[in-house]
């Protein structure tokens, strides 16, 4: 298996990102020698990879951290009494829309490879909770809810997280994977409002702000809105925006990337194009997929120090990295690296495994 995956598997398991509890850290910042707190949304990505490196490994130690990760987020995080899932749990003051999607997606994993039903009926719960917490008099879905009374945040439209935009198909994504696990129409009923609201508000996301770095933060999301079209990749319109849309990613990332690159959006990037090449939707362009490969696998970082080696750093800009070692920027890349390697090899794994 390519070395950098194995590396990455193996920060996962020592770098003590992972808490004793089975909640994950925002990301190690390396400057200060110090974790982040724990976030929700960040354990639910990772209990996603650690799933995914143990379908490819068949290794137990992952899955057994994976279970660890989705108890934390049923048993610890998830207020069923008030029917909220936080962004922190220590202090319970905020709960994403987005975040609760990606945890959803970490707990269904969970289940498909543990067959721990109590984590397939969290996930709906939350499912449920999301439909009906977070929809808007417009239609839309708010970002932000102020626990414990669930009051929508004012909206920032220069800010991409605190705001309804077409980034959150990645999330709604989850309730089509719910209706995959439930077989709840009512599930699938809710992604394709999403998603007829994501086409039609994707056209307007980039570039979005006039920083070009705050452009690179905005490609990220945009990356979420193309990973959110995958449910339905052989429909037309969402095979074009695929196709546009990786183009748009490209041409952007060219244009800014040597002031400042995030390694999530090249991974992100590769992830795409592998899976829109698989599905049909866009031929894969193989000379750009190896270059985005080879610049990704640049960012994993080297130490001494089992906190850091074999995590990747968040990004670069020109020539400093950022002194954050991100779980999420692990994860997508170790799963870019690893479906590139995999390609050659003929394997096309299944949309559920997507981090």
């Amino acid at each position: 298996m390519f070395p950098h995956v194995l590396r990455a598997g193996e920060w996962f398991l020592r770098s003590g990102i992972q808490f004793a509890n089975g909640g994950v850290a925002r990301y190690y910042r390396a400057d200060v020698e110090r974790n982040q707190p724990v976030s929700t949304e960040i354990t639910g990505y990772a209990a996603s990879a650690l799933v995914y490196l143990h379908a490819l490994t068949g290794e137990a130690p992952y899955l057994e951290r994976a279970v660890d990760a989705a108890r934390f987020l049923a048993r610890q995080a998830w207020d069923s009494g008030k029917g909220a899932m936080p962004f922190e749990v220590e202090p319970a003051e905020f709960s994403y829309f987005f975040d609760c999607g990606i945890i959803v997606r970490g707990l269904l994993a969970v289940w498909r490879a543990s067959g721990e039903k109590e984590f397939r009926a969290v996930a709906a719960e939350v499912g449920r909770r999301m439909a009906a917490d977070f929809v808007s008099e417009d239609g839309d879905f708010h970002p932000v809810l102020a626990l414990p009374g669930k009051t929508p945040l004012e909206r920032d439209s220069k800010r991409w997280s605190r705001s309804s935009a077409c980034y959150q198909l990645k999330s709604a994504m989850a309730w089509w994977d719910l209706f995959e696990a439930t077989g709840d129409a009512a599930f699938r009923e809710f992604y394709e409002r999403a998603l007829e609201f994501s086409l039609r508000q994707a056209p307007e996301f980039l570039p979005g702000h006039a920083d070009p770095l705050k452009v690179m933060d905005r490609l990220h999301a945009f990356a979420y809105f193309l990973e959110g079209l995958l449910p339905c990749a052989g429909e037309p319109r969402s095979a074009m925006a695929l196709a546009d849309g990786i183009a748009q990613v490209q041409g952007l990332v060219a244009e800014i990337g040597a002031r400042f690159l995030r390694s999530d959006v090249c991974a992100q990037l590769l992830r795409i194009r592998l899976y829109a090449d698989w599905q049909g939707a866009a031929p894969l362009d193989r000379e750009a997929a190896c270059r985005e490969a080879d610049v990704l696998a640049g960012f994993q970082a080297q130490s001494t120090d089992a906190r850091v080696d074999g995590g990747f750093y968040f990004g670069r800009k020109g020539d400093e990295w950022v002194p954050h070692v991100s779980p999420v920027s692990g994860a997508f890349a170790l799963q870019a690296l690893a479906l590139w390697e995999c390609r050659s090899q003929g394997v096309q794994p299944h949309r559920h495994l997507l981090i």
